[in-house]
């Protein structure tokens, strides 16, 4: 006979949060990337001025070989998030310690981003930010940033439950 299944402990507001603001910093980015996934003139210009000796049928299933292997990880980047986000969710410390690892490196990739445009050594070094590039930058940044510290707010939910074997005393 089957035992009764206990019903999960609630998840705590603030990291239902956390999980939803990861979610959404992974759409927000894959929309970005989407965008300029799409942008075939640039590709086929940019594949243009790397290779200049390749003929159009050469550049053409190399763009659209890019776009394909793009889209493939943008799905998998998208899954990989929302799976690391429920299972933080759920409780799973290593889920929070990974999404923070992961996090902490996008916002100071971000921070960088922004430091370099702001200085202007970005455009000295002919990088284009464009503003879309500005805005998401800001956006993902500061939904990573927030879900970090909302994660760590708190952290009862990660605890380890204790099982009836470790509390038992040792003879």
């Amino acid at each position: 006979m089957a035992r009764p299944v206990a019903p999960a402990a609630p998840v705590p507001k603030l990291i239902d949060v956390a999980r939803w603001l990861w979610i959404a910093g992974a759409c927000v980015g894959m929309l970005r990337f989407l965008v300029e996934l799409f942008d075939r003139e640039a590709l086929v210009a940019q594949a243009r001025r790397q290779n200049p000796a390749l003929g159009q049928d050469q550049i053409d299933a190399g763009v659209n070989g890019g776009v394909l292997f793009g889209l493939l990880i943008v799905v998998v980047i998208l899954l990989a998030y929302t799976r690391l986000a429920n299972t933080m969710a759920r409780g799973r410390n290593w889920a929070r310690i990974v999404l923070t690892v992961l996090g902490g490196a996008s916002v100071a990739f971000g921070l960088f981003r922004l430091g370099a445009w702001g200085s202007g050594v970005a455009a000295g070094l002919g990088v284009q930010m464009r503003p879309v590039d500005l805005a998401v930058t800001v956006v993902t940044t500061a939904l990573e940033a927030t879900a970090i510290v909302l994660m760590y707010r708190v952290s009862s939910h990660f605890r380890k439950h204790v099982t009836v074997d470790s509390a038992l005393p040792r003879s």
